[in-house]
């Protein structure tokens, strides 16, 4: 774009010229005509002198011969010295023109400098804050004009630049806190398009913020119970709480969702916010906490209930019949050892579950491990007539507690047999990748379905509780092993099926991360 001073200056350029223009056209005009006034003017004058030189001669001249030299005199227009006296006038006026026209423009230079040129300093800083840049000022000039213009121009710059910091400090605070947030956030506009989405949000029902971004919230996939639940706010217009139950990858979640207006000034209506706080875990431990009372209480009934009555009945006269009474004791006898057995797990579960539990990590060899347990459960084995199948053929050193791993591989084993026929086989072997060594307890047992493998770490639970509980399990073992093996920082993988068996695969670090 041209500045200010180079339009002003080409302005009256062109506004001098046309002047100067016009003035030579109107001389050249009106020069001719002086030029040729001037001659008939001198004719006259010569032939007035030529006639009365003539009469003081005595000389007499006819009519004809006066106007032969009145013509003569007229026309004698063309000489050499009228021509160049004509090119010399014209020479001078040319010059005097051109001159003017170049003091004209020097002068209107300097003026427009002096004026235009702060003028253009300003807008170009108003040009350069307009795009965002408030990092540029204006130069001032106390004895400049413009001088508070400038300065205006540079206070408003300031200004802006201070506002565009707290801006974009606030941003970054407000993004900082959707993202870390915690719980799911999607502000829908008053048309119904997504306009801001959380982390939490994408992770949580597997989107990307670009697939949901500037799409209308009917459009992205979201579960119909959240669809119904965003259209009663922007029915209502009012603020509303409530508890969801979700399917989201499959997967049911518990949903804690609030949705409330979003009004800006003067009450305009901008859209609705919506907020999700996922309570799954809550809610699945206050189920676990209401099992566990129910199932605590059944588990601790039934052994108190035998021995109650069989005590009652051997005090009722039954004791007087050796027989009945021993057959009565030994009842109460092993009943009382489930007692003992259920109390005493309940113990060393509560004991693994609290916080700052952990195990004294040491160079462990896995083999000694596997051998070791397979040694200890190997009289329940042979009750059934059952063997082991073993594929260890070196040993792999992890980072762990041996009597904890000990204490996991029995209770796997123990499973293993319990739930499995008589003359079938346990399979145990040992592997190692980079980084974990890899215990596999394979059975021939009954198996499990699929949905019900999720469920077998909780306390207490059974798949077929009376056939678990004629086991002499206490439904405990599982909860303990996941517990021991999340200590070592390990995982445990099940793949089970109905009729053909089960497989447990651990993961322990070799090397726990310090």
């Amino acid at each position: 774009m041209k500045s200010l001073q180079g339009k002003l200056v080409m302005a009256f350029t062109l506004l001098v010229g046309s002047i100067l223009a016009g003035l030579g056209i109107i001389l050249s005009q009106l020069f001719p005509v002086y030029v040729e006034e001037s001659v008939r003017s001198n004719a006259v004058g010569k032939i007035d002198e030529i006639s009365l030189i003539v009469e003081q001669s005595n000389i007499t001249l006819t009519g004809d011969q006066k106007d032969e030299i009145t013509d003569v005199l007229s026309n004698d227009r063309s000489g050499s010295d009228f021509y160049d006296i004509r090119q010399q006038l014209w020479k001078v006026l040319l010059i005097v023109l051109l001159s003017a026209f170049a003091i004209t423009i020097m002068l209107s230079y300097r003026l427009t400098k002096r004026y235009a040129q702060p003028i253009d300093n300003v807008t170009e800083v108003a040009i350069e804050l307009a795009k965002g840049n408030f990092r540029a000022r204006a130069y001032e000039d106390d004895s400049s004009t413009t001088a508070q213009l400038s300065t205006s121009i540079n206070v408003l710059a300031r200004n802006l630049q201070e506002l565009f910091k707290v801006r974009e400090m606030e941003k970054e605070r407000l993004k900082t806190l959707i993202e870390n947030m915690g719980s799911a956030l999607m502000m829908i506009d008053r048309d119904g398009q997504i306009s801001i989405v959380n982390k939490p949000f994408v992770d949580q029902f597997d989107f990307s913020a670009e697939e949901v971004q500037n799409q209308l919230f009917k459009s992205v996939g979201l579960p119909e119970e959240l669809k119904k639940f965003i259209d009663y706010v922007f029915l209502m217009e009012s603020s509303s709480r409530k508890q969801l139950t979700l399917e989201i990858q499959q997967e049911l979640h518990h949903m804690e969702v609030y949705g409330a207006p979003v009004i800006g000034e003067h009450g305009r209506w901008l859209g609705v916010v919506i907020v999700m706080h996922d309570i799954s875990d809550l809610v699945r431990l206050e189920q676990i906490r209401k099992d566990f009372v129910a199932n605590v209480s059944h588990e601790l009934r039934t052994p108190i209930t035998s021995i109650k009555g069989f005590s009652e009945t051997l005090i009722d006269g039954a004791m007087k019949d050796e027989k009945t009474l021993l057959s009565f004791l030994e009842i109460i006898y092993k009943e009382s050892n489930r007692l003992q057995m259920l109390i005493e797990d309940l113990l060393e579960l509560s004991k693994i579950e609290q916080h700052g539990f952990s195990v004294a990590f040491s160079k462990t060899n896995l083999r000694e491990v596997m051998l070791r347990a397979a040694e200890m459960t190997s009289p329940r084995l042979d009750g059934k007539n059952m063997m082991f199948v073993s594929n260890m053929e070196r040993d792999v050193v992890v980072d762990g507690d041996m009597n904890r791993l000990i204490q996991v591989v029995m209770n796997l084993l123990t499973n293993a047999i319990t739930y499995s026929p008589e003359n079938t086989s346990v399979h145990l072997s040992l592997h190692e990748s980079d980084t974990h060594g890899i215990i596999i307890i394979r059975d021939e047992g009954i198996g499990m379905d699929k949905k019900e493998i999720p469920r077998i770490f909780e306390r207490f639970y059974r798949i077929d509780r009376a056939r678990s509980r004629n086991s002499g399990g206490t439904g405990l073992g599982l909860a303990i092993v996941k517990h021991l093996i999340d200590a070592h920082n390990g995982r445990i993988f099940v793949e089970s099926e109905p009729g053909i068996g089960t497989q447990f695969k651990i993961l322990i670090p070799k090397k726990q991360a310090t």
